[in-house]
């Protein structure tokens, strides 16, 4: 992944995700490895309103369709595609954790291709 942005994820948060890394598919599990390692690891208190965190409501647009979305970030039990509940363990909730308000990352899917996304709006859950 190129031109990777900073991230910033509560100290509870990347513990609970380092816990559950040994249950995701190996690709996924490998690159959600490494942005859990080039994170900045703040209290609860420190995370600012404009950061993707666990549980929080993420609006983002795909920059390749222009297509926007909102998602909530959950963990695996939890995600529920209806509810537009996005597992941490998916491609897609691996490349929002911990980017804020303004930043874009490209994801590497699956099928090879690559998935350019910018957040537009956090709430907190």
């Amino acid at each position: 992944m190129e031109n990777l942005p900073s991230l910033v994820i509560t100290h509870d948060d990347y513990h609970k995700i380092s816990a559950i890394l040994s249950f995701a598919k190996a690709s996924v599990a490998e690159q959600l490895e490494e942005e859990l390692g080039r994170a900045r690891l703040v209290s609860n208190e420190e995370l600012g309103q404009d950061i993707v965190a666990m549980n929080s409501t993420v609006t983002f647009v795909d920059l390749d369709t222009d297509k926007e979305q909102a998602v909530t970030l959950c963990y695996p039990n939890d995600a529920n595609i209806e509810e537009n509940k996005v597992s941490i363990l998916a491609p897609i909730g691996a490349a929002l954790i911990g980017l804020r308000v303004g930043q874009e990352i490209s994801w590497p899917l699956a099928d090879g291709k690559i998935k350019r996304i910018s957040v537009r709006s956090v709430t907190q859950g």
